[in-house]
């Protein structure tokens, strides 16, 4: 038996998209962290999802295509596609407050401000990570480089605890 495709809404699809997870981050979804840019549904009912991967070189971006294929397709809209731009660039501030929190109830350091629109300084001071387990300062990188390069890995000299940072870019 073929499964019948159901009548796209802009809102039914956003709301399948709430639901699949980032493969790198699994506490936010797709949406939360600002990978779905977004959502048409052309005259014909075809869907398009654009996304922004969180950088150009991104290995996770091919998995959360098929994911996001997948999911519309389990809730009943087949045939949909996923069209992946860089412009313009994706950046932490897309990330809402309640994803943030999220991430911090996980574990991870969320992001500051990314300073959108200054200039970058070579040799800048980076700011100190806040810990996510006992919200101290006296923290330290460790490594720029997490499990992905999005995160470092920090350490934290008031719980002893390492963690990572969500990289604001």
């Amino acid at each position: 038996m073929v499964a019948q495709a159901v009548r796209a809404t802009r809102e039914a699809l956003l709301s399948v998209l709430d639901r699949v997870m980032d493969p790198e981050v699994p506490v936010l979804s797709v949406r939360e962290l600002g990978i779905v840019r977004d959502v048409e549904v052309d005259p014909t009912g075809s869907v398009t999802v654009t996304v922004t991967p969180t950088y150009s070189g991104c290995p996770a971006i091919r998995v959360i295509e098929q994911d996001i294929v997948a999911a519309l397709e389990q809730a009943g809209y087949p045939g949909a596609r996923v069209r992946t731009t860089y412009a313009p660039a994706w950046t932490t501030d897309w990330i809402a407050p309640e994803a943030k929190a999220k991430l911090k109830a996980y574990g991870i350091a969320p992001p500051g401000r990314a300073e959108s629109g200054e200039l970058v300084q070579l040799f800048r001071r980076r700011a100190t990570a806040q810990c996510p387990y006992c919200d101290s300062y006296e923290t330290e990188l460790r490594s720029e480089f997490g499990s992905t390069a999005c995160k470092s890995v920090c350490w934290c000299r008031a719980c002893r605890q390492p963690f990572e940072e969500f990289k604001a870019i």
